[in-house]
C-alpha cells in the first residue's frame, strides 16, 4: 500500500455507519489500515455491522448516541477520546422525506434540519476539540448532488445538503490554521436503503439511466476511493472542497 493512503494508526468515528453508505466508508478505511467507530442510534444494528466488519479481520467499537443531540454527542465523543484520538470523523448520519413543497410538514423541516445539519455541527465542533489541541485532523462531511442540483419534492432535502456543502467550507477555513483538513463527499444516486423507494421504482431507475451519462446506478463501494483520499495524507493540502462522485450527474445536461 501507498504510504499516502495508508490509514495504520488512526482511528476513524463515522456516524450512521450501521448500514449503506456509512458502513461502507467505515469498511474502506479499515482496508487501508483505520481502526473504526461506528455510530447510530440502535446498539443491536451497530452490533451486527461491528461483527461483519471483525470477520473480516477489522478493528471495530460501537458508539451509539444520537448526532443530533449536542449533549449526547460531548458525552460520546469525550468518552471514546478517553480511550484514544479520533484522527477521522466522518460525518453521514442523515436522512430524506420527500413530499411536495407546498405539503411539506414543518415537523419534518425541523428533523432534516437536526439531522442533516446540526450533526454536522454538533459532532464536528465536538471533534475539533481534541484535533485542535494535537494540531492535526481530517474531516470528510457527507454532502449530495443536491448540494448543486435540485429535484422536485425534496427541496428541504437540497437546502440541508447545500448547507452541509457550505458549513464544510466554513469549518475548513476556521480549522486548517489549527492542522485540520476538512472536505466533503457529495454521492450521486446510489443504491442505498435511502433511495429504496426509488431503486424499486422502475420508472426512476429509467429516467436516471438516461439523466446520468455513465448510464447506472452508484455501488456504495464506489465511494471508498474519494473517502480514503480525503481522510489520508494524499490530501494533505486539499480543505473546503466538495468531490463528486456521482457517474457525471452535476456535469451533464
Amino acid at each position: 500500500m501507498s504510504p499516502l493512503f495508508d490509514l495504520t494508526g488512526k482511528r476513524a468515528l463515522i456516524t450512521g455507519s450501521s448500514q449503506g453508505i456509512g458502513l461502507a466508508l467505515a469498511r474502506g478505511l479499515a482496508q487501508h489500515g483505520a481502526a473504526v467507530i461506528l455510530n447510530g442510534r440502535t446498539e443491536a444494528k451497530l452490533e451486527a455491522a461491528a461483527e461483519e466488519l471483525r470477520a473480516e479481520g477489522f478493528t471495530v467499537e460501537t458508539a451509539a448516541f444520537d448526532v443530533t443531540d449536542p449533549a449526547a454527542v460531548k458525552y460520546a465523543v469525550d468518552g471514546i477520546e478517553g480511550n484514544g484520538p479520533i484522527d477521522i470523523l466522518i460525518n453521514n448520519a442523515g436522512m430524506q422525506f420527500r413530499t411536495p413543497l407546498e405539503d411539506f410538514p414543518e415537523e419534518e423541516w425541523t428533523r432534516l434540519m437536526r439531522t442533516n445539519v446540526d450533526s454536522v455541527f454538533y459532532v464536528g465542533k465536538a471533534v475539533a476539540k481534541g484535533m485542535i489541541a494535537r494540531g492535526a485532523g481530517r474531516m470528510v462531511n457527507i454532502a449530495s448532488v443536491q448540494a448543486e442540483l435540485a429535484r422536485p419534492g425534496i427541496a428541504p432535502y437540497t437546502t440541508t445538503k447545500g448547507a452541509v456543502r457550505n458549513l464544510t467550507r466554513g469549518m475548513s477555513t476556521d480549522w486548517a490554521q489549527h492542522g485540520l483538513r476538512v472536505n466533503a463527499l457529495a454521492p450521486g444516486y446510489f443504491k442505498t436503503p435511502l433511495n429504496k423507494a426509488l431503486v424499486e421504482d422502475p420508472a426512476f431507475t429509467e429516467w436516471l439511466q438516461k439523466r446520468t451519462p455513465a448510464g447506472r446506478w452508484g455501488n456504495v463501494d464506489e465511494l471508498v476511493g474519494a473517502a480514503v483520499f480525503l481522510a489520508s495524507d494524499a490530501a494533505s493540502f486539499t480543505t473546503g472542497q466538495t468531490i463528486f462522485v456521482d457517474g457525471g450527474i452535476t456535469t451533464s445536461l
